[in-house]
């Protein structure tokens, strides 16, 4: 098997990834910031970061992942004005800054699950770190790297040597007003909040007290604190969106490295935007959808994944209805053949496995390559379809309900298509062997909804096969429309009669 290659922000270019531990690969993920309800350009970001969790157990290692919810400090602006999001959002909805927290949180945390997508290791809220990030405004106060304003502490990125380096910034163009509203307090453009300071008569329900002063923690600072506190520096991977690149992960870097003395990530891995008619999909602009929305349309979340992985994260993408029905159609046929092969299986005997085994190399291949799971699709779309087992490989990757459920009896040919994964790939090793395993493992987990679809229906099946032996073919086409109300239609076939899914 090929060695998992990423490519890299910090460097530009494609690396192999090698782990400090490959049983503990730390991985940090930049959250959403719960004000409003998620949209689909939010979730892009974290169907592609389940990819590369699941590559990552492919590969044998055992990725460790902190996911934070920033739950205050994030402001209007990527600089250091405008109102917190969490009180504008408090604001606009007559709860409070708490209430509307815990909601849109729980939103996010809903379809999180109805993606599929791989929980973290450890949801992080921000307002649960308040205390080690006055120690960490204190740590950097200490060593020189921040300074007191009347509205808040800044820090100094003139004393970060190379603060321009992980953007390419170039500080000398980067006028005053530029990026932020540029404050006669501030010694430089870039200088950044850690903490700010509420004013007098300024409304902050969220406030804690430093130096004597109530005030809330800047936005960037609750990820230095969380890796920190959660997974120690450096940590393997830190994923995000390419938006963060200038302002909050080259603030998170400034911040880690000066106050703890190491390097914050070996990798850095960033996705592109969706836009919708060349425009960034936005909250703010009103240009996109939830899945809630999407669901109300007749689409569910996993026809949107299913959207997602056929690109590449690090390509920007132009989403569409028309595009979302496509990936329906193919989700739908992905499902049916799933369906088929169970059916097959089931009635007669089972394919060899030895079919699949250049395929699925292949598809390994396609995954290691910088996570390149639109090359994978069109393998998957061309590969014979008879063996079961393929079917729940391909789920256990992916995620995308092709068995008729959320994921998790014959282990005889499971551990035969597996040893042929192995024996054609040459790589009999620890890696391919412990993620093939826990396939065995869990396969009727994977089998239950088909096993469940198929008893319901046995009896118009078998009611049907006599009406058409019968040559009763009103009968039969009654019976057909019986399985509609289970979204179900029959297929006939000279090898008999097969149900699959409508929709």
């Amino acid at each position: 098997m090929s060695k998992m290659r990423l490519y890299n922000t910090l460097t530009r270019k494609i690396e192999e990834f090698k782990p400090q531990d490959p049983k503990r690969v730390t991985i940090y993920t930049c959250g959403p910031t719960v004000y409003s309800a998620p949209h689909i350009g939010n979730f892009a970001a974290y169907v592609y970061w389940d990819l590369l969790i699941r590559t990552l157990k492919l590969n044998g290692y055992t990725p460790y992942r902190v996911l934070n919810l920033t739950d205050v400090g994030h402001l209007t602006s990527d600089g250091d004005e405008g109102e917190d999001k969490l009180e504008k959002g408090a604001r606009q909805s007559g709860k409070s800054v708490w209430e509307v927290a815990e909601y849109y949180a729980g939103l996010f945390l809903r379809d999180y699950k109805a993606l599929n997508l791989t929980p973290p290791n450890v949801i992080a809220k921000a307002t649960d770190y308040i205390p080690q990030d006055l120690k960490l405004v204190q740590t950097l106060i200490d060593k020189g790297y921040a300074y007191e304003t009347q509205d808040g502490i800044y820090y100094d990125t003139s004393k970060f040597s190379h603060y321009a380096d992980f953007a390419r910034l170039n500080l000398e163009n980067l006028k005053a007003g530029a990026r932020v509203e540029f404050s006669s307090e501030k010694r430089n453009p870039s200088d950044f909040a850690l903490w700010k300071f509420i004013r007098s008569g300024e409304k902050h329900d969220m406030r804690w007290d430093f130096l004597g002063r109530p005030g809330y923690p800047g936005w960037h600072l609750e990820c230095s604190t969380i890796i920190h506190t959660e997974l120690g520096e450096p940590i393997d991977i830190h994923t995000g969106g390419v938006d963060h690149i200038p302002v909050h992960h080259t603030n998170e870097i400034a911040q880690s490295e000066a106050a703890f003395d190491k390097q914050l990530s070996r990798y850095w891995l960033h996705c592109n935007h969706l836009t919708s008619e060349g425009q960034k999909l936005s909250k703010s602009l009103g240009n996109s959808y939830t899945l809630s929305e999407l669901k109300e349309k007749g689409y569910s979340p996993l026809d949107f994944k299913m959207w997602v992985l056929q690109g590449h994260y690090r390509s920007e993408r132009d989403f569409s209805i028309e595009g979302l029905e496509a990936a329906r159609v193919r989700r739908l046929n992905w499902r049916n053949r799933v369906a088929r092969c169970y059916q097959e299986e089931k009635q007669e005997t089972h394919a060899q496995a030895e079919e699949y085994s250049v395929s699925v190399s292949e598809i390994l291949e396609g995954l290691n390559d910088d996570l390149n799971s639109a090359k994978v699709f069109a393998l998957i779309d061309g590969a014979k379809s008879t063996n079961i087992f393929f079917w729940i490989f391909i789920e256990n990757i992916f995620g995308l309900g092709l068995f008729g459920g959320q994921e998790k009896n014959n282990t005889l040919y499971m551990k035969k298509f597996v040893k042929n994964i192995n024996t054609v790939m040459n790589t009999y090793n620890k890696s391919i062997n412990t993620f093939c395993d826990n396939l065995i493992k869990n396969q009727n987990i994977y089998l239950k909804n088909l096993r469940n679809t198929d008893k319901l229906i046995l009896p118009l099946l078998n009611e049907r096969s006599i009406a058409r032996a019968k040559k009763d073919f009103a009968e039969s086409d009654k019976l057909r429309d019986e399985l509609k109300k289970y979204n179900l239609t029959v297929l006939d076939t000279p090898d008999g009669q097969f149900w699959q899914y409508i929709n």
